[in-house]
């Protein structure tokens, strides 16, 4: 759809294009417990997160020593499903392993 008004001309899908901003990210955490064991966390951080080894072992080992780690950072959809997804895995193997999500910090 063309617009015209006064001697510019533009289109509509241009305009809204311009006026769009990027959606609200989110950060995934993990909650450090006294009982969900490393290698389980490791697993986690590699299958649902998509990490190969090394970047698991170090996302593992921060949680283990600081209390948490942050997994990725993702929309807010996104970041619900994977949420979800390490709460029910967690759960399927008996484990207390907490997860959750919040307003990724401005950059």
């Amino acid at each position: 759809m063309v617009t015209q008004t006064g001697s510019h001309i533009g289109t509509v899908s241009q305009e809204k294009a311009d006026q769009l901003a990027p959606p609200p990210m989110y950060q995934v955490v993990l909650l450090n417990d006294d009982y969900t064991p490393m290698e389980f966390v490791v697993m986690i951080l590699q299958r649902i997160f998509g990490k190969n080894s090394d970047e698991a072992t170090q996302i593992m080992l921060k949680v283990h020593h600081e209390g948490r780690g942050v997994c990725g950072v993702y929309t807010r959809d996104i970041a619900a499903t994977r949420v979800e997804m390490v709460l029910q895995t967690a759960h399927a193997h008996q484990h207390p392993l907490q997860c959750l999500m919040e307003p990724a910090p401005e950059t």
